[in-house]
């Protein structure tokens, strides 16, 4: 659902990255309450996991394809304010790197598909959690719906910004029928990476998901007649866990930004589909780094496909777990620094 330049007019998309910034603003100090020494290691990773599923388009219909957004995912693993930030990250980098996503767009993407995606889920998992059972079964499922349901919504959020917006007359009402009908197919293919993604951590270190936070009560323990938590000990064999999951997720994220998304679907996706058949691509403009090295996920002058496609793949992985992997370093030493005691002097 990268919206290139040219879909929406220069106000508007200068509106939302007004909007764009200030989420991801808000989202950096709300980072900071999430980030700790389980999430703050994992969160550049998950970027980097997004931008390798976002590769692997899958076909929902025919002549259309889909591809995972991320919010759900990002929002329930490491918290929703770095879940925004974790998918404005991707979507930085592709647009930059790979003329994914038009740069004057970005605001409209950052908003559409960072933070729409990632408020919506978040909303519906934690509202499913409260009246489900206690139970990593019950993450999963709630992980499930929660995904499925933040597609559609981005959908009707980037038909509002059209209808106030859009480049081309174009009846509102059929791109919204339109958007709406493909991006719940999209939403379910969504919810199954997502579901399969959450259930294979939690089945791991449950402790690492943020959404699964409060399934496993502390120990109590009766001091002066007050309950007070048990401190917890640390624990090496988790901490080999940790980086074991750590670096399970790189390689995945590698094999399959690398290899298996050679053999992704080679159809448009949901929104290209859309924009072709209704008209809305009209007006579409060129990417201003069309002409990089990396432009359409390809390594220029690499002749051979696969390994053209492979290296992009690769070197997106990379780029991406830095990148997001530095922001939330940095956030969580903000933190860290904010929460340290004031010295006295002598």
């Amino acid at each position: 659902m990268h919206v290139p330049d040219g879909f929406i007019d220069a106000p508007i998309s200068a509106a939302t990255g007004v909007v764009a910034a200030a989420a991801v603003a808000v989202s950096l100090r709300g980072a900071r309450r999430e980030l700790d020494e389980r999430t703050a290691p994992l969160a550049g990773l998950v970027a980097a996991f997004i931008f390798a599923v976002q590769m692997l388009n899958f076909p929902v219909a025919a002549g259309t394809s889909g591809h995972l957004l991320g919010g759900a995912l990002a929002a329930i693993l490491v918290g929703p304010y770095t879940g925004v930030l974790c998918v404005s990250v991707v979507l930085l980098m592709q647009g930059i790197l790979f003329a994914d996503g038009g740069l004057t767009a970005l605001g409209v993407n950052i908003t559409d598909m960072a933070v729409v995606t990632t408020v919506v889920a978040y909303a519906v998992f934690r509202g499913l959690v409260k009246v489900l059972p206690r139970k990593r079964g019950s993450i999963t499922a709630a992980s499930f719906v929660a995904a499925v349901l933040s597609v559609p919504a981005a959908a009707v959020a980037f038909t509002l910004i059209y209808a106030v917006g859009g480049t081309t007359d174009v009846s509102i009402a059929k791109v919204a029928t339109a958007m709406i009908g493909v991006h719940v197919l999209i939403g379910i293919g969504e919810a199954v990476i997502t579901a399969l993604t959450v259930g294979a951590v939690i089945a791991v270190r449950p402790d690492l998901v943020y959404g699964a936070r409060g399934l496993q009560q502390k120990l109590k323990l009766r001091v002066d007649g007050q309950l007070v938590d048990v401190p917890a000990e640390p624990n090496p064999v988790a901490a080999r866990s940790h980086r074991k999951v750590w670096i399970t997720g790189l390689v995945t994220s590698v094999v399959l930004a690398g290899f298996v998304s050679f053999y992704a679907s080679a159809d448009p996706d949901g929104l290209e589909k859309v924009a072709a058949d209704k008209g809305i691509d009209a007006k579409t403009e060129k990417h201003a780094t069309a002409d990089s090295p990396l432009a359409d996920y390809g390594v220029k002058d690499v002749e051979d496909a696969r390994l053209s496609g492979g290296l992009a793949g690769v070197i997106g992985v990379g780029v991406t777990v830095v990148a997001g992997s530095t922001v939330f370093w940095v956030v969580r030493r903000r933190r860290t620094a904010d929460t340290s005691p004031v010295g006295t002097g002598v």
